[in-house]
């Protein structure tokens, strides 16, 4: 079973790392073209095309600048720890034991708009590049076009390795966009959450994407490799829904 999960736009870099384990990314050459046009893209651009402020699109300007190889340990952190958004509140990394973190590297896969596609313990250095970002590269119009089959050819790699056809999508619409799934060979489960409002069960982001964590510890955990046992989820009050669910289309609700 392998599990997909989107970054977050939040980053934690001052914590000390909790393992001294990590890879580097795959696609450092790929990374490397997209920093060199951002770096020559100025602060207001930038906000202008990410729709930020203006100071994070300075923040992020700087970053472009101060981003090199080789990664080392001394200038880059493990991704699963340095992300630091509603589903990693979830997840939690800084507290799974160091075999738990380890057996990430072969259920677990980060999607980004700069790295590709991340393994939990692979180095990244700060940055902020969502998918949806219509970046020009080249011919290429966006992040997807410039990804292409790229990452669908290492999601199927990384499925193919993990045991089991099964892939738990527990990425965002944005993110999983750039996963080509006619081209994937494995069953797709897309787990929802959803908590009681107003008298009826609705999807709610903050509570769904610390959610989407949770499930991603749960699976971690419990060494997970077949997707009826995702029905056995029960963490922060969720609880699997029948009647709300269907195939490959798990629903949690909560209240």
């Amino acid at each position: 079973m392998l599990v997909i999960i989107s970054p977050a736009k939040s980053l934690d870099f001052k914590q000390k790392p909790t393992t001294s384990e990590f890879t580097v990314p795959e696609f450092l050459i790929e990374s490397e073209k997209l920093i060199d046009k951002l770096r020559k893209t100025s602060a207001k651009k930038l906000s202008e095309l990410m729709g930020i402020s203006a100071n994070l699109g300075n923040l992020n300007f700087e970053r472009y600048q101060m981003w090199h190889l080789p990664f080392t340990p001394e200038n880059a952190k493990q991704a699963v720890l340095a992300f630091n958004g509603d589903v990693y509140s979830g997840l939690d990394a800084t507290s799974l034991p160091e075999e738990k973190l380890k057996a990430a590297q072969q259920k677990l896969r980060i999607l980004s708009g700069l790295y590709g596609v991340l393994k939990p313990l692979d180095l990244i250095q700060p940055y902020r590049l969502e998918m949806g970002t219509k970046l020009n590269i080249g011919k290429a119009k966006d992040l997807y076009s410039f990804w292409g089959d790229k990452i669908t050819a290492k999601i199927q790699e990384a499925v193919d390795e993990s045991g089991t056809k099964t892939l738990v999508n527990l990425a965002s619409n944005e993110y999983y966009k750039s996963v080509n799934t006619k081209k994937l060979n494995a069953e797709i489960v897309t787990p929802a959450f959803k908590d009681m409002k107003n008298g009826q069960y609705k999807m709610i982001s903050f509570y769904a994407k610390k959610a989407r964590g949770l499930m991603t510890r749960f699976i971690l955990e419990n060494s997970i490799e077949n997707a009826d046992d995702l029905q056995a989820f029960d963490v922060d009050g969720y609880v699997f829904n029948p009647r709300l669910s269907s195939p490959g289309n798990p629903v949690f609700t909560r209240g």
